[in-house]
Order: structure tokens, then sequence, then C-alpha cells
């Protein structure tokens, strides 16, 4: 992707947060401005005529983590930033599960926006081991679930997980079974393959299914 430029679409948020997300792709010289402010209909007609190659999105116009995985199948050759307030661990390890290139608060840096951006555009993911915890946010995993997650995506095997978390080998695959069935998918293969930018790909050494 070096010297091109990266066109993005900007979905709908409030006008403010929308006149500023405009701003820093228009003041920023490798990226191009593709639609800003777009309802869910239209950022799928710009994803589908390919017109945007990163799309910053609302994570509460998804409605659930299943929402961005759908858009992620739909759409393999776009990369979605997605943007929410209170992020907890574990909401914020679902949506980077299922598709999503990277998660930021409202509040986050204009240089955070940019970085995201740009290792969206190269296939990146951005996936920090922790999010701001949510005073009294819902989600279907526990913390430590959400602490799993994080090590299952980075295709690591059940003793490394065992070993950096402090718990048994069997408590991990309780732990990896629980988070299949909350998420929908049913082994390691399928999880990874909800995030995988080549199908193709073999699995990464040290990988298992729990």
């Amino acid at each position: 992707m070096s010297g091109s430029v990266v066109a993005v679409a900007i979905g709908a948020f409030e006008d403010l947060l929308v006149a500023g997300l405009c701003a820093l792709v228009e003041g920023e010289p490798s990226l191009r401005l593709a639609g800003a402010g777009l309802q869910p209909a239209e950022l799928e007609r710009v994803l589908r005529r390919k017109a945007a190659r990163v799309a910053i999105i609302d994570a509460a116009s998804l409605g659930s983590p299943i929402g961005v995985r759908r858009l992620a199948e739909r759409f393999p050759d776009a990369r979605f930033v997605l943007i929410a307030d209170g992020l907890s661990s574990a909401e914020g390890a679902q949506l980077l599960a299922f598709g999503a290139s990277a998660c930021l608060s409202r509040s986050a840096q204009a240089r955070d926006v940019l970085s995201s951006v740009h290792m969206a555009a190269r296939g990146l993911q951005l996936t920090p081991r922790t999010f701001a915890p949510a005073s009294g946010a819902v989600t279907g995993l526990t913390e430590r679930e959400a602490e799993v997650l994080g090590e299952l995506q980075r295709s690591r095997a059940n003793a490394q997980i065992a070993s950096d978390l402090h718990i048994s080998v069997e408590t991990v695959r309780t732990h990896a079974r629980s988070i299949y069935r909350k998420l929908g998918v049913s082994s390691r293969r399928e999880l990874l393959g909800a995030t995988a930018r080549d199908p193709g790909a073999p699995p990464a050494a040290g990988a298992q299914d729990a």
C-alpha cells in the first residue's frame, strides 16, 4: 500500500464527530474521503462498489459483535475501525474477534485514529490487551474469558495461555469452550477464521483447538 491513497468511508455519528473525522481524513494526504455520515445502507453501497478500503463505524450501529462479523464476511476487501463509548475488555475482544481492525473510544486522540486507519489499510489489526472498563457494562464474556480470547486470537497454545494467565490447561479449555459457545463458533479454527485476512493460510505454529 506504500505510496497509494486509501479511501475512507465514515459511518453515521453525531454531527460534531463526523465533522472531526472528516477533518482528520481530509487533512491527511495519504487518505481520501469516500463518504461521511453514511447510514448503514449507504455505507454498504459504498463498500459494495469497493469505493472505500477502510470504514470508520459507530460500534453501536452494529447491534452486536455478530454485526461486524457479517460485514467482514460480506466485504472481505474492506477493513473496519470501530468507535464506541466505554468498551469493556470483553466487548472489545469480541469485536476484534469478529473482524474489527481496531476499537477506539470517542475520546481517542487524532493520531490514534489515523494510526488505526493506516494499520487497517495494511491488513493489520490493533489488538490491545485491555480496554477501559465500562461501568455496569453488560457483556457475554467474563473478564477472564476476554483474557483467554485475546490469547486465542494470537494463536497461542493452551499451555502457553495457562502459563501466561497462571491457570491450569484444563481451565483454559473450560474457558475456551465457554467462549466458543457464547460467540457462536464451534472451534478455535472457526474463531480465528472470523478475523483471518488470508483464508487459505495455514494455522499459526503452536495453535491448537481447546
